[in-house]
């Protein structure tokens, strides 16, 4: 395969995903969240809004908001930064118009509730996040708020996290001239669901358990877990603080379900270890995952 082949063959397999994430997170919107009354946060908020306000398409002002915000970023972060927002930008909207299209037509019966708003609220967090995390994976945006934060922060340092949360308390808050103040509770509900789904998304549904072992037993320890449980092991130069004496911390990871057996195995060495769990995400290599 030759250099512009692969090239092609990177932008389909990058591009095909944000185009799936961006059809979910079209579907949820349309979904629950506009035939509930709720709200979402950044320029999406702002189109919810306008629709209900004034009865525009959705579909329609995110593409018009989402336009001069595309082309400043082209300009101030350049366009490969900002390609694969292009692409979740048209992708969202193509779908909102499509499953527009197809409620409207009655091919699509919405979730709409006038009582259980709870659960509209978690499925609506759930599948939001879900699109957005596969979305943010693989190097794309919606669009938006996005954008603003990447300028202010490359501008000013601003925090992204900070700019972002500014304008979707500003935008939520907004909303409360046309919807009562409880919808902004199930709101809040289904943005905290959806940044926990981005979160899993992001990470990698695999998560596993790192230890950290400092021990005088260093080799030892290393040694057993290679020869009882089969996973690598990595020995690390250190230095003690206090004692100012030189020995090796222990590095291994280990899937949830091998948490006591290598607890068990360095207590057998040295009882007196220093032991430290961490959490790890997204594991590939030998004995996890393949890239």
């Amino acid at each position: 395969m030759n250099s512009s082949s692969k090239v092609a063959s990177t932008i389909v397999k990058t591009a095909a995903p944000i185009m799936l994430g961006a059809a979910v997170y079209a579907f949820g919107l349309l979904y629950f969240i506009v035939p509930n009354k709720l709200m979402e946060g950044g320029v999406t908020g702002i189109t919810i809004l306008l629709n209900y306000a004034f009865n525009i398409p959705i579909f329609l002002t995110t593409l018009l908001l989402n336009l001069p915000l595309f082309l400043l970023g082209w300009k101030v972060l350049g366009g490969r930064q900002i390609a694969y927002t292009g692409v979740g930008i048209g992708a969202l909207s193509f779908f909102l118009w499509l499953f527009e299209r197809m409620i409207n037509a009655g091919w699509i019966v919405t979730f709409s509730t006038e009582h259980d708003f709870i659960l509209a609220s978690l499925y609506a967090g759930v599948t939001l996040g879900l699109g957005l995390g596969i979305v943010f994976r693989f190097g794309g945006t919606t669009g938006g708020v996005d954008i603003v934060a990447r300028i202010l922060g490359r501008k000013f340092g601003w925090s992204m996290g900070q700019i972002i949360l500014a304008v979707d308390v500003i935008i939520i808050g907004a909303s409360l001239l046309y919807i009562p103040r409880e919808k902004i509770l199930y709101t809040l509900v289904a943005v905290f669901i959806s940044s926990r789904m981005i979160d899993f998304i992001q990470e990698g549904a695999y998560a596993a358990k790192a230890f950290t072992i400092i021990s005088d037993d260093a080799p030892q320890i290393a040694d057993l877990i290679t020869a009882e449980m089969d996973r690598g092991v990595t020995l690390i130069p250190a230095i003690g603080a206090y004692s100012k004496q030189a020995k090796y911390m222990v590095y291994c990871v280990v899937s949830r379900q091998e948490i006591r057996r290598l607890s068990q195995l360095v207590k057998s060495v040295d009882p007196k270890a220093f032991v430290i769990i961490s959490d790890v995400h997204d594991v590939h290599g030998e004995g996890f995952r393949e890239t």
